[in-house]
């Protein structure tokens, strides 16, 4: 297997963190972002899409999207499980991974590319160009908070976010922190004082460093 990947990006970073945890060594290949390499046409062939991470099978056939790839690995991979080992498990840690990428993630990346001058012209991901929104920045930067002071008030019950083991809802919401903390100098308040032990404790983790 191959995994095209920037490393620079929150999204391939998801992935990264899910190997480094399963154990596995997978063969990288960065498409730089800052370039437009997803753009080229070998690379649209790949995954129309335009987008990262991809992973590439041994038969050639490449699988795109975080939760896809993440539950092709599962399945090839069982252990140690980070969607859920029961059928209760995966729609739990399911439910909690959806809630933390809808929230979480894509509050970020509202805010994000609809305010860097970089991605002008480029403020939804994919193979068509948009023109970025102020007033969505604005409302992204709101929902991260809102994100981080519900994700706190969860953490509070519970030691992970999707109960009481790690699992791929952990790995979303630590790289959606983590991510808008470098971007949009967003911190973790002091008061929210679960979410900055759960997170101090993430950081620790061998895949918080892939």
């Amino acid at each position: 297997m191959k995994l095209y990947d920037y490393p620079a990006a929150p999204n391939p970073r998801r992935v990264r963190f899910f190997i480094a945890e399963k154990g596995l060594a997978v063969p990288t290949t960065t498409i730089d972002l800052a370039q437009r390499e997803q753009f080229t046409p070998a690379f649209r062939s790949l995954n129309p899409s335009c987008t990262v991470p991809v992973l590439e099978l041994d038969n050639g056939t490449a699988i795109s999207e975080v939760p896809v790839i993440c539950r092709y690995l599962e399945e090839l991979h069982p252990d140690p499980p980070l969607m859920g080992a029961t059928r209760e498990q995966r729609a739990i840690i399911g439910m909690w991974d959806r809630r933390m990428e809808i929230n979480g993630y894509l509050a970020a990346m509202e805010a994000v590319r609809n305010s860097l001058p970089g991605l002008s012209g480029r403020a939804l991901v994919g193979p068509h160009g948009y023109a970025q929104i102020p007033e969505l920045a604005t409302r992204g930067r709101q929902r991260v908070d809102d994100f981080i002071a519900d994700l706190d008030v969860r953490l509070r019950e519970m030691p992970y976010v999707a109960g009481s083991n790690f699992s791929i809802a952990d790995i979303t919401a630590f790289v959606t922190l983590d991510f808008v903390r470098s971007r949009l100098k967003v911190t973790v308040p002091d008061e929210a004082a679960a979410l900055r032990v759960w997170f101090a404790g993430i950081a620790r983790r061998p895949g918080a460093q892939a």
